[in-house]
């Protein structure tokens, strides 16, 4: 249940056969991503976890199951602010309750990501989806 944004990633990506092209596609839409304010990089928005420092800024436009979920994110290394845009492209605009039914780890899977980053890497990124899926939670209570 990937929104039509992560399924043009995904296409892109059968496109670009070879791992360098696919992560200089990664890095090159982190760079598209507009910049976070550095009032947004504090404590409350960190993510714990990650090697890198990651800061990610939810947004929830209306209340319950419907209300939409997006964020704003960056970080201090280039590949994850691209890893911050993939998880942008999945999730932001679904509601609440649809964030929660994406099954991350297979949509992400379909990118190859879990054999082309480092155990660090990857445990970053489940931060970041954890952060995410709890934030999704929290706004439907």
């Amino acid at each position: 249940m990937a929104s039509s944004a992560f399924e043009d990633i995904a296409e892109t990506f059968e496109f670009l056969e070879d791992w360098e092209d696919r992560y200089r596609h990664v890095i090159d839409m982190g760079r598209a991503m507009d910049p976070l304010e550095d009032a947004f990089r504090v404590p409350a928005t960190k993510v714990d976890g990650c090697a890198s420092q990651v800061w990610l800024v939810p947004t929830i436009d209306g209340q319950g199951a419907d209300a939409t979920f997006t964020f704003r994110g960056a970080s201090d290394a280039m590949i994850v602010n691209g890893l911050i845009a993939v998880l942008h492209a999945l999730y932001s605009g679904l509601s609440v309750t649809e964030v929660l039914a994406v099954d991350a780890g297979a949509e992400l899977a379909r990118l190859g990501l879990n054999d082309h980053l480092s155990a660090q890497r990857s445990n970053g990124l489940r931060a970041m989806v954890e952060r995410i899926r709890g934030v999704a939670a929290q706004a439907m209570a």
